[in-house]
């Protein structure tokens, strides 16, 4: 048996869902369930956010659909407390999982930093978990560029400024230079790249890493726009 969680499902066939689960030491995996009726259903625990313990098996008549078949799930815990920016943010995670994380790409260390990043945002939104996870979704997927030397094979400084430039890393700037990057001043912080790499992001380093991040993930996304993003701004009306 593995834990999980459920990232989305959508229905299939009469009382059976199919559902896009984030599994420990595999990474993602679709896969079929019936959802049951009655004192055994299975709908109150197949949500988001919900800790789960499954187990599968793989039926020959659903492999040209590339689904697993759960014969086995159950809660390991209680469903994590999400609530107003968290909860939005949570969507925003399981909505990038659902995305831009394959079925073939085996993304084993994946769920301990969502686990992780939903503990974090259960305790109180912070937009510097959304920052952490996102970097690890990247690395995994080979996209992050290096946070320990620039584009010039030197170490990263913190009292230095840099523009990303793709296929190369970080280049250092003077700060009267204008780079393509448009996120604050047109340019990046050593500062909070360093802190970015060891998890510590201060207060006002969190535009710079949000920029970089959203310039990074652009590409991967793709020009279809995200409802998580859509929730955020209708809260903030």
């Amino acid at each position: 048996m593995k834990r999980g969680y459920v990232l989305h499902h959508r229905p299939f066939r009469e009382s059976s869902v199919i559902v896009n689960l984030l599994i420990e030491g595999i990474g993602r995996v679709d896969a079929i369930t019936r959802v049951g009726s009655g004192k055994r259903s299975i709908k109150s625990i197949l949500q988001p956010f919900q800790p789960l313990i499954i187990q599968f098996s793989l039926q020959s008549e659903i492999k040209n659909l590339g689904l697993k078949t759960i014969t086995h799930i159950e809660s390991a815990a209680p469903a994590i407390p999400l609530a107003g920016n968290s909860l939005y943010s949570g969507f925003y995670l399981n909505e990038l999982l659902v995305r831009l994380l394959s079925v073939d790409h085996q993304a084993e260390g994946l769920f301990l930093a969502y686990h992780r990043a939903l503990m974090s945002l259960a305790k109180g939104f912070c937009s510097s978990h959304l920052r952490y996870f996102e970097m690890a979704l990247l690395l995994e997927l080979g996209a992050f560029p290096s946070l320990n030397y620039d584009a010039t094979g030197n170490a990263l400084a913190a009292d230095c400024h840099y523009r990303f430039i793709a296929e190369s890393g970080f280049l250092p700037v003077a700060l009267s230079n204008e780079s393509h990057f448009s996120h604050g001043k047109g340019y990046l912080s050593g500062a909070m790249l360093l802190a970015l790499a060891s998890q510590s992001l201060q207060a006002d380093q969190l535009n710079q890493a949000k920029g970089l991040m959203r310039y990074l993930l652009t590409p991967l996304l793709g020009s279809k726009p995200l409802l998580s993003r859509q929730l955020f701004a209708k809260n903030a009306q």
